[in-house]
């Protein structure tokens, strides 16, 4: 099993879900396009926060993100 995103988006928004996934136990690994793109030394607003859980918590996950969908 994988790795499979589930967030692509503001920095803000990828923050607060991973703290509602990490509420229920669930590891959330964060790939900050946007600081990367920084740091090397080209920025670009069309950059995006990516999320991404192993395949075999989606089931755990799944009522968490759509909620978090549904209130944005």
């Amino acid at each position: 099993m994988g790795l499979i995103k589930i967030f692509s988006g503001s920095e803000i928004l990828a923050l607060g879900l991973k703290q509602k996934l990490e509420a229920i136990d669930l590891n959330v690994v964060v790939k900050d396009n946007i600081q990367s793109a920084r740091l090397g030394g080209f920025g670009n607003a069309d950059l995006a926060v990516e999320l991404f859980i192993q395949e075999r918590d989606y089931g755990k996950a799944h009522p968490i993100i759509e909620e978090f969908r549904m209130n944005l």
